[in-house]
């Protein structure tokens, strides 16, 4: 289709089917008219109060964790519960198991309680081939003995373990100063706000009892009624993880001892977590902490028809999505984020805040700033609060990939220059800043919690105690900085480009902490690198360059799957996907490198986005690339495969000459051209 037949179905908003491998004279232009069908696409998807947010998609274990809470409310055959399993048993592989992710192996946690959560439903008999696959699964993967902590607990509060084959997670750490090595405020954010609940919940030690027959005894390799040590001792006399397991043992025979001790701690517990269901949706605002909400609440006598029962269990329902007689569960909602690249994306084709639409996206954001002060308080003084969170409310719990993602947002759309925008993003920086960890880099939520030690307690093994500085938030900062004035010669800027360099891996690559994997760290890293003023030459810059060259596939695109988390002998490789592909092209633009191999690169790229654009302007991906917790829980975020392409194919666009096109609004109207001007630029200096 000539170039400017597809302009007119772009200006009439219609959809034509092209093919788009085909070659036309008018390159570059066709580069933009392929530009402006995405941007038009991903504007469709705002919501009428200005924000997006797309589906948040984990693996079955929040639809399994679902009914078993149902289980324990005595609730697990009403109609969601059974829509929830019928979605469950979708989902199960041909090995007969549940897997983190579309494609991965099954994992033995997840297995064992999809297997359950099945069983109390009963939308299929247990000798149902499905479920004899199911049970010989779980025994092939060392049965229920081989779960995780937090499974255990599920198992516990029904009656299939002992609470003394369970890790002790005591209230009384709660009373634990923050001087002593180990105290909460030591752990990560989401651990504080699964392990406080959690700990109501082993101190009380609530069980439904089950019929024999709806238990899971066929899922034991040994006696079911054992009492097993909570975690596998290590071969080594000393190691901490056995201390951690001697004290474990230890707590647990002087527990019915503690009397007035216990009760203190308790009121402590229901105290902190109680005053963080203020301005949140949710304790923490994410699934595992809603489910312990639920369970401490109930342990405590809370009655079903409380206001902060009805609130608690609403939590949860609004993460639901229905679709026909099936039920899926997000892990949480995802606004902030989704609206701050929505932002960048649109930024990139050109649009500003001077279209009602992008304006009303930038207001919205700037309303969900964070103006109290939340846990990230406890190691930082005298800075008034600000950033913001991933949620539609989260206050107590800002982070930074967040806020740095929204002022980038809010600065390349010139929201920055208004009165409002200027005053949060000044706050948001000086938060940011502070947030530095001393090793020079930044992590999501708190500063420095970094003890090692902590990974070795017996409820540890959910891979998320610590929340130490990675690669890609450090750039990702690096990057918003940037936009307010900051250059590599600040002395923020130079310990975050040391911590980045001691960080690159020997092959050029970076990790990828929140994004899969490789391919997401190094994009975000050479991305920072160039924003923040680093040379082309630079050694990792070109070495980073160099590992994308080498991981490009001969069609052009770039994958890699979830299970390199695992098997570092796979980075860099897995199934081709728009995200992915639209990283590693964003990462050799960011090298600015004069080689014509990168170039080509680029192209070769830029080809296979532009192949696999559908005709509505957007790009099909199944694929998970976000990711939770590595090892652990995987993400697939629904517009990854709309933003990253998108930012991908309007830089080339630009780069490529293509023509000025007059200024338009994202819905087709003209607007006024953009004001240069930035009040905020110069903001390092100042700050």
């Amino acid at each position: 289709m000539p170039a400017d037949r597809l302009e007119e179905f772009v200006l009439l908003g219609s959809a034509p089917s092209v093919d788009y491998s085909a070659e036309v004279p008018a390159r570059s232009s066709r580069y933009g008219l392929l530009t402006e069908l995405g941007a038009r696409h991903l504007a469709s998807l705002q919501k009428a109060d200005g924000h997006w947010v797309a589906e948040l998609e984990g693996d079955c274990i929040l639809e399994s964790e679902y009914i078993l809470l149902m289980a324990f409310l005595g609730r697990e055959k009403e109609p969601d519960s059974i829509a929830a399993a019928r979605y469950l048993l979708d989902h199960q592989n041909a090995e007969g198991g549940w897997s983190q992710f579309p494609g991965g192996p099954s994992e033995i946690s997840g297995t064992v309680k999809a297997y359950f959560a099945l069983k109390l439903s009963g939308i299929i008999p247990v000798d149902d081939p499905r479920m004899l696959l199911a049970r010989e699964r779980c025994l092939s993967l060392g049965g229920v003995c081989a779960c995780n902590s937090f499974t255990k607990f599920y198992l516990a509060l029904l009656g299939q373990l002992d609470y003394r084959s369970v890790p002790s997670v005591p209230p009384e750490i709660l009373l634990l100063p923050k001087w002593f090595y180990i105290n909460l405020s030591a752990m990560s954010a989401w651990t504080r706000t699964i392990v406080v609940p959690l700990s109501i919940m082993s101190a009380l030690k609530p069980t439904r009892s089950l019929a024999t027959s709806e238990g899971i005894a066929e899922l034991f390799l040994g006696d079911p009624d054992e009492i097993v040590p909570p975690a596998t001792w290590d071969k080594k006399l000393f190691t901490w993880r056995n201390f951690f397991l001697c004290v474990d043992r230890g707590f647990k025979a002087i527990e019915p001892w503690l009397g007035g001790i216990r009760e203190s701690a308790l009121g402590m517990a229901d105290h902190w977590m109680r005053e963080r269901f203020q301005d949140s949706d949710g304790l923490g605002a994410i699934f595992p902490p809603m489910i312990y909400t639920v369970v401490a609440l109930k342990a405590q006598g809370v009655s079903d028809d409380s206001p902060e029962m009805l609130w608690a269990i609403q939590q949860i329902e609004d993460l639901k999505i229905r679709q026909g007689d099936r039920i899926r569960l997000q892990p949480c909602v995802s606004p902030v984020w989704d609206t701050a690249l929505a932002l960048n994306a649109l930024s990139t084709c050109g649009h500003t805040i001077d279209e009602p639409e992008i304006e009303k996206a930038a207001n919205w954001l700037i309303t969900r700033e964070v103006k109290r002060k939340g846990d990230w308080a406890e190691n930082i003084e005298g800075i008034e609060p600000g950033g913001w969170f991933f949620e539609y409310r989260n206050s107590f719990y800002p982070d930074t990939d967040d806020t740095a993602m929204v002022l980038m947002a809010l600065a390349r759309v010139g929201a920055h220059n208004t009165p409002n925008g200027y005053a949060a993003c000044q706050r948001a920086i000086r938060w940011t800043l502070a947030m530095q960890n001393s090793d020079g880099g930044w992590a999501a939520f708190d500063k420095d919690i970094n003890r090692e030690i902590l990974t070795r307690v017996p409820f540890a093994d959910h891979n998320a105690m610590l929340d130490p500085s990675c690669a890609d938030i450090t750039a990702r900062i690096l990057e918003a900085l940037s936009e307010f004035g900051f250059t590599k010669d600040h002395p923020a800027s130079q310990r975050a480009l040391k911590f980045i360099e001691q960080n690159q891996f020997p092959d050029g690559s970076w990790y990828g902490r929140w994004g899969v994997n490789h391919i997401y760290g190094t994009w975000q890293v050479l991305v920072g690198l160039e924003k923040i003023g680093m040379e082309p030459e630079n050694p990792m810059v070109r070495r980073g360059a160099q590992w994308l060259l080498k991981t490009q596939k001969a069609d052009g695109s770039w994958g890699e799957c979830c299970s390199t988390y695992d098997d570092p002998s796979s980075v860099g490789k897995g199934e081709s996907s728009p995200s992915q592909t639209a990283w590693a092209i964003l990462g050799l633009q960011a090298a600015r490198s004069a080689l014509a191999d990168v170039r080509e690169a680029i192209q070769k790229g830029i080809d296979w986005l532009i192949r696999h654009q559908d005709s509505s302007g957007g790009w099909a991906e199944p694929q998970f690339t976000g990711t939770g917790f590595p090892r652990v829980f995987y993400l697939r975020y629904h517009y990854y495969r709309l933003y990253f392409p998108l930012m991908a194919l309007a830089r080339h666009a630009r780069e490529s000459g293509c023509p000025a096109r007059p200024h338009r609004n994202v819905h087709g109207y003209v607007a006024p051209a953009p004001d240069s001007g930035n009040i905020v630029t110069g903001a390092a200096n100042r700050i």
